[in-house]
């Protein structure tokens, strides 16, 4: 898990864009940290370490009832987590707003034992003090700061607004998807030739299967994107769910990097009636990276083909739990049911995608 190194409230600031992956606009950002120690507003102490426990962007709420509600929710997820030390970040330029969400959380946390490392509202490039009500703010710039180089030096995108996020999800490449969603046809009339004798369907699907999972291992040691062909294949197969399954099997919390890059290549290029399958596995992927922001904006994609998509609700249901992602294991190769004796049915599905 990456550290910072927080000495004053621009590094604080700093952090948000690093760990959500877009610039907030009308948010209430929690970050949330695993000791206790000083305050990064005073500039008479050194500097601390400090590394993420898990971090919550939420739209800021309109409502009394809704400020109310977001804050219980937010300070029961703490609570859970065991998180001692906080960081609370408005982006507002509305004062009352900021004061009154602040003084519900903040109350709340004091009580529950949580230190309250800085509370900052933010508007436009001036940061102010919540505290204070005649602090003039102070002007920031993230541009040349240490966490946003360290971001570029890793490659990291940071968008400039969710909305930005989500569009990064769409593809651009018309030519490209005219060949992934014929490759993709072809796919899915092969398996409805064969899903017709039910006794070659199982034997197929294993051969998909195997072929699949050798695909995935084969880009995350780092092997180059699917060609079109490859593309419309596990487009197709991943909207099985026991295929699926070998697809989400493998993965890691160390390898879950390449797997975010690889189903978002999928995501922008699948056809929209094969999005709920790959929507799902990069909701996952993005999750077990601890990029939650962008588990939505799949789960975006996932659930506009298909509402009811289990993996889907599975990870949403991780999301808004605030689930960690130290709580997930690879499933063993023996248990994938596809690919042993015990198989699934899948003549309904295979009927579905024709």
């Amino acid at each position: 898990m990456t550290s910072f190194s927080v000495s004053s409230a621009v590094d604080l600031l700093a952090i948000v864009p690093y760990v959500i992956g877009f610039h907030p606009e009308d948010s209430a950002v929690l970050l949330t940290f695993g000791g206790p120690g000083s305050s990064p507003r005073d500039p008479g102490r050194s500097g601390r370490t400090v590394s993420p426990s898990f971090h919550a962007r939420v739209d800021l709420p309109v409502s009394e009832h809704e400020h109310r509600a977001t804050a219980t929710m937010l300070r029961e997820v703490v609570v859970r987590h065991r998180s001692s030390l906080v960081g609370l970040v408005l982006y507002t330029e509305d004062v009352a707003a900021a004061s009154l969400f602040a003084d519900l959380l903040t109350t709340g946390l004091r009580i529950d034992g949580v230190e309250i490392l800085d509370v900052v509202r933010v508007e436009g490039d001036r940061f102010y003090c919540l505290d204070d009500p005649t602090d003039p703010g102070v002007p920031f710039d993230l541009r040349e700061h240490p966490f946003t180089a360290a971001q570029v030096l890793a490659g990291r995108v940071v968008h400039d607004s969710r909305t930005a996020l989500a569009d990064s999800l769409i593809g651009t490449d018309g030519d490209d998807a005219a060949l992934v969603a014929t490759a993709a046809s072809k796919v899915v009339d092969d398996l409805v030739d064969v899903g017709r004798s039910s006794d070659q369907i199982g034997a197929t699907m294993v051969r998909h299967s195997r072929w699949l999972r050798t695909q995935v291992k084969r880009f995350v040691a780092g092997g180059p994107l699917p060609t079109a062909a490859e593309a419309g294949r596990m487009l197709v197969l991943v909207s099985f769910d026991s295929a699926r399954e070998v697809a989400w099997s493998g993965m890691s919390r160390a390898d879950a990097q390449r797997h975010v890059e690889l189903w978002s290549d999928l995501v922008r290029r699948a056809p929209v009636d094969l999005r709920a399958g790959v929507g799902g596995l990069l909701g996952l992927a993005a999750w077990l990276h601890g990029d939650g922001a962008l588990a939505w904006c799949a789960l975006d994609r996932c659930f506009e083909s298909d509402p009811d998509d289990s993996l889907g609700q599975h990870v949403a249901f991780l999301v808004e739990s605030a689930t960690p992602p130290s709580v997930w294991s690879p499933t063993p190769v023996a248990s994938l049911k596809v690919l042993s004796r015990d198989q699934p049915q899948h003549g309904d599905q295979v009927r579905r995608l024709s």
